[in-house]
């Protein structure tokens, strides 16, 4: 079993490099855990994913606002929220290979994972967030963190949201951006990054409505990961493993070679963040109902989205070898939505000037409205085994019947079945496709 993991790992690892998905962070130096960078076709894949969130739970609701704070903020942000405080992780040492772990992920009675030693250090408390400084002077002054969440450039613009828009309760805030854990364990490719992007929402309720609204967003994240054709399984998280802000808390895990983990989180943060921003920062943060002329503080249900995650978890559940023609193929079943092309455009023949010029026609009026690649190297096989490694779910080929009729084939990714298509009515075609 443990053979199978990492065989599988390595392949989407190898494929992702490969074939231009993702790249290991600073390679040409040795690299730097816990950072990986993306490259052209996995920075499609990452926007395709990003898009259909925000329009999934932004665009098409009528609650929701879009933001984008700064990934620097004042210093006294993290005091007010707690994560000066309690931002850490246990961290444990091996005394014989100096190995650093996360003691709440080993067995120590098993040994250290690197050199089977039982003499560890005590466990002590890690501080993750990454501190930079801000200004010409490097002193405690100007000290201040990386963001280990979005979330807090949520809370921060709440009122000012209020004051533009006047929201009615409840309502949401989202963003999308980066956030920095200094990690003592990264790894597993995109699972634990220090550097990593989350999708995220803070929905402010009515204090006595917030268990109505923790199941109806219980409810859409399991249809986000139906939208992408992802298993998930709920875990009631129990108190004392909850974040210290949390009051009750589902993880919605997915199943990784190396074992079930978190994949999104669901978590009600109650009035904890408003109350600790008005305490610290001397800004009264309610929220004055029209309806009732109360001043209140809501109370929050935040789903939570690892984007990189995502991705990975996109990765593993899509690839697939199985026998074709010529032998075994590889193939990325990604949804022909999330594919970081809807197809790719090829001559029949590369060395046949009024093919390549019709297909070219061809491959331009498509690019102008849908994700489309030109691919004219190696013979028509090999070209389609290089579109099912990317997840491409449509080959489209010119060939010398085009230019009689002006049809063209069209091969289905995952069964890899043909059709005629007219080339005037390949983009509509496409677009139902994809729909």
């Amino acid at each position: 079993m443990k053979a199978k993991t990492e065989n599988l790992m390595q392949a989407i690892i190898s494929l992702s490099k490969q074939r231009g998905f993702m790249y290991p962070g600073s390679e040409i130096y040795g690299g730097i855990s816990g950072m990986w960078d993306y490259g052209p076709l996995g920075l499609r894949l990452k926007q395709n994913v990003e898009k259909l969130w925000w329009r999934m739970f932004v665009e098409n609701r009528e609650d929701m606002y879009g933001l984008d704070s700064s990934v620097i903020t004042h210093p006294d942000v993290w005091k007010a929220s707690g994560h000066v405080a309690s931002f850490a992780d246990p961290l444990i040492d091996c005394k014989k290979c100096q190995s650093r772990f996360r003691a709440d992920q080993i067995d120590v009675s098993l040994g250290c994972p690197d050199c089977s030693s039982h003499d560890f250090s005590e466990v002590r408390p890690f501080h993750m967030m990454f501190k930079t400084f801000v200004g010409a002077v490097e002193d405690s002054a100007a000290e201040t963190y990386l963001r280990p969440e979005t979330a807090q450039g949520i809370f921060l613009n709440f009122k000012n949201v209020i004051d533009s828009f006047h929201p009615a309760l409840p309502f949401g805030i989202a963003q999308i951006g980066k956030a920095f854990r200094n990690e003592i364990t990264p790894g597993n490719m995109l699972f634990r990054l220090r550097e990593f992007s989350q999708m995220e929402i803070e929905y402010f309720v009515r204090p006595h409505d917030w268990e109505k609204y923790f199941e109806a967003w219980r409810t859409n994240i399991n249809a986000w990961g139906e939208a992408l054709g992802l298993r998930l399984q709920e875990i009631e998280v129990p108190a004392p493993e909850r974040a210290f802000y949390s009051k009750r808390t589902i993880d919605f895990n997915f199943s990784y070679p190396f074992g079930q983990d978190e994949l999104y989180g669901l978590a009600y943060r109650g009035d904890y963040d408003l109350q600790n921003h008005t305490k610290f920062s001397g800004k009264d943060l309610y929220y004055f109902d029209e309806a009732t002329k109360e001043r209140i503080v809501p109370h929050v249900i935040e789903p939570t989205f690892g984007v990189d995650r995502t991705i990975l978890a996109l990765l593993l559940s899509a690839y697939a070898t199985e026998p074709d023609k010529e032998g075994t193929r590889t193939v990325l079943k990604l949804k022909p939505n999330l594919a970081p092309y809807t197809a790719a455009v090829f001559p029949l023949l590369s060395n046949k000037p009024e093919l390549v010029l019709r297909a070219r026609e061809i491959y331009q009026g498509l690019k102008s409205s849908l994700a489309v690649a030109w691919d004219d190297i190696g013979n028509i096989g090999k070209r389609y085994r290089r579109q099912d490694e990317i997840g491409t779910p449509y080959a489209i080929t010119v060939d010398f019947e085009t230019l009689e009729d002006g049809s063209v084939t069209v091969r289905d990714r995952d069964s890899m079945q043909q059709e005629r298509v007219n080339e005037t009515e390949l983009a509509e075609y496409l677009r139902t496709k994809i729909a």
